[in-house]
């Protein structure tokens, strides 16, 4: 089969197209026929080994030394189930699914296997593959920043940093689901898009500091690693919470402040890669109250190209990786 390999660390160069052994599923696993995956900012930053000075050796021996030790990357997946292993209970062979796993990667490839357990469920019937692809890695972290961590609740006012992006859009929508107030930050290009997915006010934060307008908000979910708990704390109510999605040094130190002293709290966390917070998320789609923003699509041999696009930072939602199969749907 063909899947993009990468090499080693470095810039998208070392990604190559290759052909590799079509994998077998185990016991516990399904062998998936991937129609889409996607290409977010922590498949580039895995590519070019660009991580958190926190985790840098604890991430060195878990992705390998000198290169990745799974050289197939790609979290997100969707495709048809085209295998199953005896031991599987939950799928069957010509299951539309759709799901996320940060440890198993693989998903740049024609084929990959998953095993049963984890972030995999069936696609939401009213999406295509594509559409569905967008949901596991934008949506799950935003669902978990918002109700997990940040205790969303109706009526409070949220400021998602980054409103345009894989995980903002998502959380733009998921925080409206809410019932919050939502204001989304953003470029002067994508103040229309953000809107339009339900913002009940939009910054540009080529114009405006939001930290410098004098609102202030119940959370503060910085979805692009851009902003800081320092410069956000005036912007935060009393028992207000900011919310980073990247474990900067500064981060970490404020979550360890913050959790013994004042009011105001900065948290971070991996968030766990659960199929019921999918089936969840298909009930929204499936009613209409959320769905997927698309930027940009390539085709499989085009991976070094999506990740040169992802990593300068201004795709507008997720962008997308098709792999033609001749009976996709």
């Amino acid at each position: 089969m063909k899947a993009i390999v990468c090499t080693g660390y470095g810039s998208p160069d070392v990604l190559q197209l290759q052909e590799v052994e079509k994998p077998t599923p185990g016991d516990d696993q399904v062998l998936i026929k991937v129609f889409a995956a996607t290409v977010n900012i922590g498949d580039c930053r895995v590519r070019a080994f660009d991580v958190p000075l926190p985790f840098w050796l604890t991430y060195r021996i878990q992705l390998g030394i000198q290169k990745p030790k799974q050289p197939i990357l790609g979290t997100a997946v969707a495709g048809e189930i085209e295998a199953v292993g005896k031991d599987v209970k939950q799928f069957d062979i010509g299951d539309q699914v759709y799901g996320l796993d940060i440890n198993t990667l693989g998903a740049h490839a024609e084929y990959m296997c998953r095993p049963e357990e984890g972030a995999l469920a069936m696609k939401p019937a009213n999406m295509t593959y594509e559409q569905a692809v967008a949901v596991p890695h934008g949506a799950l972290t935003a669902l978990h920043f918002l109700r997990e961590k940040g205790n969303i609740q109706s009526g409070q006012k949220v400021l998602v940093n980054g409103a345009s992006g894989a995980v903002g859009t998502w959380a733009v929508q998921l925080a409206k689901y809410f019932g919050a107030e939502v204001t989304g930050v953003c470029s002067t290009t994508n103040l229309v898009m953000v809107e339009s997915l339900g913002a009940d006010k939009v910054v540009d934060y080529t114009r405006e500091d939001f930290t410098q307008g004098g609102e202030t908000y119940d959370v503060i979910f910085d979805a692009v690693g851009k902003s800081s708990f320092s410069r956000c704390k005036n912007s935060l109510e009393p028992e207000g919470i900011f919310l980073g999605t990247d474990p900067t040094v500064s981060l970490v130190f404020h979550m360890l402040l913050t959790s013994m002293i004042g009011t105001k709290k900065a948290t971070w966390s991996l968030g766990p890669e659960r199929a019921e917070d999918l089936v969840f998320l298909n009930g929204l789609i499936e009613e209409g109250a959320i769905k997927s923003v698309i930027d940009r699509r390539y085709p499989l041999d085009q991976v070094p190209e999506a990740h040169a696009y992802v990593e300068k930072g201004h795709a507008k939602g997720n962008v997308v990786i098709t792999v033609e199969h001749s009976n996709q749907t």
